[in-house]
């Protein structure tokens, strides 16, 4: 009989050892969650890359506000400011069930031009912003007193999805956010997602790039790809310990059901 309890006795025991290392397994270092450490050697300023200002593109939905000295023919020029351009502030779509709304504004053809009430069509591809804001100015001369011109695009999106808060579809009212920012608007990173590996996929010349940067290290701020672009797609993988966790129950669950059958087995001994 006791060399009956000391057979259970150790079998039990390499359960819960067993049951110790799968657990253990999916520990997660602290070091692994800290953002932009300093590299050895590394200096606590760094240059920022140039602030990116985006150029408009085929398909781009862009807002053209008109006004004048004449504010009764300077109706005529906005057909869309009776009509809600944007909702919300930064996060569009919180809710990946519910669809975008439309967005009224000017779409840029194919052939990379907008067309405005009078004015004609005006070729703005390439152009950013405020380029197309003075071309267009030129040419309401012929129709407005002193008229002042503002273009916005209303398309900027950015995709976030992988092991964040909130993955959505944002729209970025002002046209310019960081990596970091964008992630915010998602509610940051969760425990379990890799701050080392952050994939970006971006449209450029006609071409998807795919890129991982590094969150853990300053250098993220010297990156290209500090900076989001209108389309980017933002991808947080998740780490080990996320698959660990997931795949946790199933580990753990044969060993509770051995324990309990060595449990049974005493109990009917004894």
């Amino acid at each position: 009989m006791n060399v009956f309890f000391m057979i259970v006795r150790n079998r039990c025991a390499g359960y819960w050892f067993l049951g110790l290392c799968v657990w253990m397994s999916g520990c997660i270092n602290s070091k692994e969650l800290v953002l932009y450490q300093k590299s050895e050697g590394g200096r606590d300023t760094i240059a920022l890359p140039a602030r990116y200002i985006p150029a408009i593109r085929v398909g781009d939905v862009l807002s053209v506000q008109v006004s004048s000295l004449s504010p009764e023919a300077t109706t005529f020029f906005n057909p869309y400011a009776a009509m809600t351009a944007m909702t919300g502030t930064a996060g569009m779509q919180n809710n990946p069930t519910t669809p975008i709304p439309y967005t009224p504004g000017y779409v840029v053809s194919e052939e990379g031009q907008i067309e405005l009430p009078l004015v004609g069509r005006q070729a703005v591809v390439g152009l950013t912003n405020s380029q197309a804001a003075v071309q267009i100015r030129q040419k309401l001369l012929d129709f407005l007193k002193e008229p002042t011109v503002n273009v916005r695009n209303l398309n900027f999106q950015i995709s976030i999805s992988g092991e964040v808060a909130r993955p959505a579809l944002f729209s970025i009212p002002n046209e310019h956010i960081s990596l970091p920012a964008a992630l915010g608007l998602a509610g940051d990173i969760t425990i379990y997602g890799r701050r080392d590996n952050v994939l970006i996929i971006r449209e450029e010349n006609g071409q998807r790039m795919f890129h991982h940067v590094d969150l853990t290290q300053r250098d993220i701020f010297k990156s290209p790809y500090f900076y989001l672009h209108p389309n980017d797609i933002v991808y947080v993988e998740p780490g080990k310990a996320r698959v660990a966790n997931a795949d946790r129950t199933y580990q753990l669950l044969p060993i509770l059901l051995s324990a309990l059958s060595v449990i049974s087995i005493i109990v009917t001994r004894l």
